[in-house]
């Protein structure tokens, strides 16, 4: 038999071979590169559905972060305004504005009345008295009256050199006193317990700043963070919602009743701000599903004020679906004692469709709040 020799790689193969060994040379440590910018938006999360300007994505994503933040903590820890339940404030914010320095001068004018008042009598009671005198003095014969003003100038005279011996008595004293300061350095104070207690102070705060800068630092536990819902005019902000924390619901309730009562501008890029509380794939089967655990806390079916609701329906970069399919599975999902009520529900259903996602939510007022558009509340028109 005859030996045949082996065959040589194609050029095609080595070439591609040679072009991975380039690739997996320049790589970090031989690890694939990571994708930079936000995670995609994907079924499971809940968070905030906002509307922004086009071509804004990146600008009120971080805008609306803060926006909710500052929110959110007004809510936690109580320092926002108090509004009732018609959406009005309890305390007003106008107030009367008085000026510091006209009560001054009010008080100015009174105290100079009243000095000259007390000037005034003062020197009535010296002119009685001096009358009173030269009363005496005629009274008296004229020996008597040489005795007298002999008298009174001695008595003068002594006052008077009483008055300027405790004058040099005090003048001494004080230069005294300020050159033992001078002259005694302060003595050095050792080192006792309250300075280890404040140097352990210093340095514990020290250490709580740096695990709180390594929070943030961590995306794993930050609580808003940003997805990319792959959608322009569109930002999707997640929450992390840990024990205790509000619902996204609650929070965007608060900041549209703040927004709506204060007049005050808090965003440059947001429209809309609308909850979102449950998000899956846009199915009859997975709505239904995911429904649920809202059904149960907002529609209870043993209930003596039934709620009347409506569907509000969007959807965004996806034709396939059929909007009333959507909207029936929905709001048969409802028990009984609610009602349909499209031109004044008490509550809305939210349900917006991006791409492949279907996101979920609840809001209140919803036609009253200006549909949750943050600069149609503020604005002034």
């Amino acid at each position: 038999k005859k030996k045949t020799a082996p065959r040589s790689p194609s050029p095609t193969m080595a070439t591609g071979d040679q072009s991975k060994k380039r690739k997996q040379r320049y790589l970090p440590q031989n690890r694939p590169a990571k994708k930079k910018g936000a995670y995609p938006l994907k079924p499971g999360v809940q968070g905030f559905f906002i509307s922004c300007d086009g071509g804004r994505e990146f600008q009120a994503s971080h805008e609306a972060i803060n926006v909710i933040d500052s929110f959110f903590e007004e809510l936690v820890h109580g320092t926002g305004l108090k509004v009732n339940s018609c959406g009005l404030l309890e305390k007003p914010i106008n107030k009367k504005v008085t000026f510091s320095y006209s009560d001054d001068e009010d008080e100015d004018e009174d105290e100079d009345g009243n000095e000259g008042e007390e000037e005034d009598e003062d020197n009535n009671g010296e002119e009685k008295e001096n009358k009173g005198d030269g009363d005496k003095t005629e009274v008296s014969e004229d020996g008597n009256k040489q005795l007298v003003e002999k008298e009174v100038a001695s008595e003068g005279s002594c006052e008077v050199k009483q008055l300027a011996e405790n004058d040099t008595e005090k003048k001494e004293e004080d230069e005294g006193k300020q050159k033992n300061s001078v002259e005694e350095p302060p003595k050095k104070k050792p080192c006792t317990e309250e300075a280890k207690v404040n140097g352990n102070a210093e340095t514990s705060i020290d250490k709580l700043i740096d695990a709180e800068l390594k929070e943030l630092g961590d995306k794993s536990k930050r609580r808003f963070m940003k997805l990319d819902p792959g959608c322009n005019g569109i930002v999707f902000i997640q929450m992390k919602r840990k024990d205790g924390d509000p619902s996204p619901k609650e929070i965007a309730q608060h900041a549209m009743t703040s927004a709506a009562a204060t007049k005050k501008h808090r965003s440059r890029f947001i429209l809309r701000l609308l909850p979102i509380e449950v998000s899956c794939y846009p199915s009859e089967e997975e709505i239904s599903r995911a429904i649920k655990p809202l059904v149960e806390q907002y529609f209870p079916i043993e209930t003596d004020n039934p709620r009347k609701f409506a569907v509000l329906y969007g959807a965004r970069a996806n034709t396939g679906l059929d909007r009333m399919k959507i909207i029936n599975t929905v709001a048969k999902s409802i028990p009984a004692p609610h009602k349909v009520d499209l031109s004044n529900p008490d509550i809305s259903i939210v349900v917006e469709i991006v791409k492949t996602v279907c996101l979920i939510g609840v809001v209140e007022k919803y036609k009253e709040l200006g549909k949750y558009n943050l600069r149609q509340l503020t604005s002034t028109k």
